[in-house]
């Protein structure tokens, strides 16, 4: 066999593309990594991590009320100034961008900034340099990308990938989608001042997470004045001076600064010349693989969003730590247990969640016992808040195991990744209950949780 220049050859700077890359050079593979837009991904740069900046900003309206419960005076009425954090955010963006290709290359990991495209089961074409490079093994990590659906005017909408780079904040914002990308900038837009409305196809928010959760964020939603419209859809937008118009499919006209667009992502799949070795993808474009990430090319492997699976950025990583782990570092690594991910959504109240729904647990578990409880939290209600916190507890009944947490409440996102370990060591109800509840906390009503 004709010696490659490479080990891996990794399309995909992202996340998981990232951690493959690294822990492969880590176990003395040759490594090299291609990435055309900017090294991170989505996450780093137009996703999670900016998305939760902007949070935290959103929150700092309800502290600054609260504080005065707690006897607390400001000098003057408070002014979020939009262009400040756009500007330290960027700064932040970029440091960690050249860390992560810093530490690729402190790994022995060659990058490149290039679009690469698979000519061959071993053989990729980088096509700023025109170079063609051979691996053994190649992954595509290169993840998803928004969808735009079609409409007359839909070029005037921004997606997540531009909402970032704003150069002003918009004061009149229309949300279209029910997703969790689509609450979290709801959310963000209105407890930074804007006028929100968000419409939303189905008849609830957050299709897949569990019923009681989406309910009442939308009750906390509506109390933070965004206008929620269900069965809505855009039908056309149009500039006019001092914005742009919306016709929603109800006839209605609305109008607004900005529209974003939060209607689902596809697997970024465009020019990576999966045709030309025969790759099976599925009907959206994402990339078949197996339980270990195997595509339909023996020499080809794929992980994270582009493979259309559970779009999280924790999955993408544990998936190419632990490709690389077999591969390379001679380890039995089982396949990830998706039904056990932690899942946040960083609304305000913000959800975390792990394990089944309770609609998928009473499928398969038909003596499902559900444990609730709903109060308001010390630290909110003493300064007048009405959010409140929400805990479900899923059992099955003849073993006793959890089978599924959904929290709604301040902080609970922090609190769920540790419930998630304990559901992943496959605790059950009676482990919760003879664990002492450290008071005063939310999180010891879980423990003290009673049917």
């Amino acid at each position: 066999m004709d010696k490659k220049d490479f080990d891996l050859f990794v399309i995909g700077g992202g996340s998981g593309g990232v951690r493959a890359a690294r822990i492969a050079a880590q176990h003395g593979a040759r490594v090299a990594i291609a990435e055309s837009a900017n090294f991170g991904g989505t996450c780093v740069n137009r996703g999670c991590v900016p998305k939760k900046l902007m949070v935290y900003a959103s929150r700092y309206a309800d502290q600054f009320t609260s504080g005065a419960a707690y006897g607390w005076t400001l000098p003057g009425q408070p002014e979020f100034q939009w262009g400040r954090l756009i500007g330290h955010k960027d700064v932040e963006i970029q440091r960690l961008e050249g860390l992560y290709e810093r530490n690729l290359q402190g790994s022995g990991v060659e990058t490149l900034s290039e679009h690469a495209e698979i000519v061959g089961p071993h053989t990729v074409k980088l096509h700023s340099s025109n170079r063609l490079a051979t691996a053994n093994t190649i992954l595509v990590a290169t993840g998803g990308r928004p969808d735009v659906p079609a409409f007359p005017g839909n070029e005037l909408a921004i997606t997540s990938d531009q909402l970032f780079h704003l150069s002003e904040q918009p004061k009149r914002v229309l949300i279209v989608g029910g997703g969790y990308i689509a609450v979290e900038f709801a959310g963000i837009f209105a407890g930074l001042g804007s006028q929100v409305t968000q419409y939303v196809r189905g008849p609830s928010l957050l299709r897949g997470f569990d019923e009681d959760l989406a309910s009442l964020l939308s009750e906390h939603l509506a109390r933070r004045n965004v206008r929620i419209q269900h069965g809505q859809e855009v039908r056309r937008i149009e500039l006019q001076a001092g914005g742009l118009k919306v016709t929603a499919s109800n006839g209605e006209m609305l109008e607004v600064d900005a529209v974003v667009l939060c209607t689902g992502r596809r697997p970024k799949t465009e020019g990576l010349g999966l045709d030309s070795v025969g790759m099976e993808t599925s009907a959206d474009g994402a990339i078949m693989v197996d339980p270990f990430g195997r595509t339909s090319v023996e020499s080809i492997y794929a992980i994270g969003d582009v493979t259309n699976r559970m779009n999280l950025t924790p999955v993408a990583i544990r998936e190419g730590h632990a490709l690389a782990d077999r591969l390379y570092g001679g380890l039995d690594v089982p396949p990830l247990n998706y039904d056990l991910v932690p899942t946040a959504v960083f609304t305000t109240p913000e959800i975390g969640v792990v394990g089944l729904t309770e609609k998928a647990a009473r499928e398969k578990y038909p003596e499902l016992r559900v444990l609730k409880s709903k109060f308001r939290a010390m630290g909110p209600a003493f300064a007048g808040s009405q959010d409140q916190v929400f805990i479900k507890v899923l059992v099955d009944g003849p073993t006793d195991r959890v089978v599924g947490i959904h929290l709604l409440g301040d902080g609970v996102a922090e609190m769920v990744q540790l419930v998630g370990v304990a559901l992943t060591a496959n605790a059950k109800w009676s482990d919760f209950r003879n664990t002492v509840a450290l008071h005063p906390t939310v999180a010891e009503e879980i423990v003290t949780l009673r049917g």
